[in-house]
């Protein structure tokens, strides 16, 4: 067996090894769907705590007015929550419509904070940690400025965290507000629908895991307290926040009752300034936590440690390195005498990839249809592709800014009407 052979049947087995993984996930994901569509819905009981319902926006006057009002039109009791937005060194007419906001709804307990240069503008994290400083609640929820939940959510969220001792935070799941926007808003609903029901129900379901998704979540006040805050290098600051929770001992619990509907990226130079963060973020986290893959305080996140290293590092390059010999062996540079299994085995790859993708998606009403069909088909030949290239790109990135010790930027997401 050629070097060649040896360096094709590592990528071979790498990427098979994290497709079955996959799979698993996917089948204990709808394992849990189908139990979660027979389990009561949480109630409040006797104590229903003050939630600081926090909102980071920099630039966000196109959405805030609608975020804003749904919050408010949460049906949990209105004088056990406040909405703090934290107007993050805007230029736009954030400050205005938000200030209108406060005039129409004098009764209501809504806070705005008005940061500049000096304290703002630096992220999220940032933001977050401004704003606590000011929140009244035992409980804080986060909500992005693009996000319009759904009336019950809060309550939802709220009841399973008080139902449950060991709870650290509970998060609920989230759809794409603008799916029929373009191609690839379909494809990124799709997406974030198997997401939730592979990664967040399928960890659940095994390993009483979930990853907090950045919105749409309510976390014990004095857990923030005690991690001092938002790690403010993070950009991940969701995924960071949920390792630091089970370090402390506590699990984190997935609600699909509680829905919140989002603005996804609708041309690819937004999706892949987003994307890019996001692995940059994953690394960051990734590589920061690594050290407690072997202790005993790492208990709880030795499953995600070693799934995200996979990701982004064990299957990028597994997959480069396949596409690399599939490319020199169809130009004749090259040949490897495990092509043609490998070819077989691709076929097999795509097949379960779009056998899983499509039965996640039918736990949602609407999304069990044959355009859908084919749109996995064209993720696998297409999307997948751009995953690639978003994934490449950002890990490079994180190097180049290691090296020369550059400070991450965070990039604000582009908003739309």
């Amino acid at each position: 067996m050629s070097i060649l052979d040896i360096a094709l049947f590592i990528a071979i087995i790498s990427i098979w090894g994290i497709m079955i993984v996959n799979v698993i996930l996917t089948i204990a994901g709808y394992i849990y769907y189908l139990n979660w569509t027979n389990t009561p819905a949480p109630q409040l009981k006797n104590e229903t705590p003050f939630v600081s319902i926090m909102v980071p926006a920099h630039n966000e006057g196109i959405v805030i007015v609608k975020t804003v009002q749904s919050l408010l039109a949460f049906d949990y009791p209105a004088d056990k929550y406040e909405i703090i937005v934290i107007n993050d060194n805007s230029n736009d007419n954030s400050a205005e419509l938000l200030k209108t906001l406060q005039q129409v709804n004098p009764d209501r307990n809504l806070k705005v904070i008005n940061t500049d240069a000096v304290n703002g503008g630096k992220g999220k994290s940032n933001a977050l940690n401004i704003g606590l400083k000011k929140a009244k609640g035992s409980v804080i929820s986060i909500y992005d400025a693009d996000n319009t939940p759904e009336h019950g959510a809060l309550r939802y969220l709220v009841a399973e965290l008080m139902g449950h001792d060991e709870y650290g935070a509970v998060i609920g799941k989230f759809r794409t507000r603008n799916k029929n926007a373009s191609i690839l808003t379909r494809f990124i609903n799709i997406e974030t629908l198997s997401f939730q029901w592979m990664a967040q129900a399928g960890r659940q379901q095994l390993f009483h895991l979930g990853t907090i998704p950045g919105t749409n979540y309510v976390i014990r006040r004095e857990l923030i307290e005690k991690v001092g805050g938002w790690d403010e290098k993070a950009l991940a600051e969701d995924t960071e926040i949920s390792f630091q929770i089970y370090g402390l001992g506590y699990l984190i619990k997935f609600q699909p009752l509680a829905v919140t509907w989002e603005q996804e990226p609708q041309t690819m130079d937004v999706w892949f300034h987003q994307r890019t963060r996001w692995v940059k973020g994953n690394i960051y986290v990734v590589l920061k936590n690594f050290k407690k893959l072997f202790t005993k305080a790492g208990k709880h996140i030795r499953f995600d440690l070693v799934y995200f290293a996979s990701i982004y590092f064990l299957l990028l390059t597994s997959l480069i390195l396949s596409d690399i010999i599939f490319v020199l062996s169809v130009a004749g540079i090259t040949h490897s005498t495990l092509t043609g299994f490998s070819n077989e085995l691709w076929f097999v790859a795509i097949l379960s990839f779009i056998v899983t993708t499509f039965i996640t998606i039918t736990t949602e009403k609407g999304e069990m249809k044959i355009s859908n069909l084919f749109m996995i088909v064209a993720m696998y030949l297409i999307y997948s592709q751009m995953w690639l290239a978003v994934a490449l790109y950002g890990m490079v990135g994180y190097v180049r800014e290691q090296i020369f010790h550059k400070e991450a930027k965070w990039y604000k997401t582009k908003r739309y009407k």
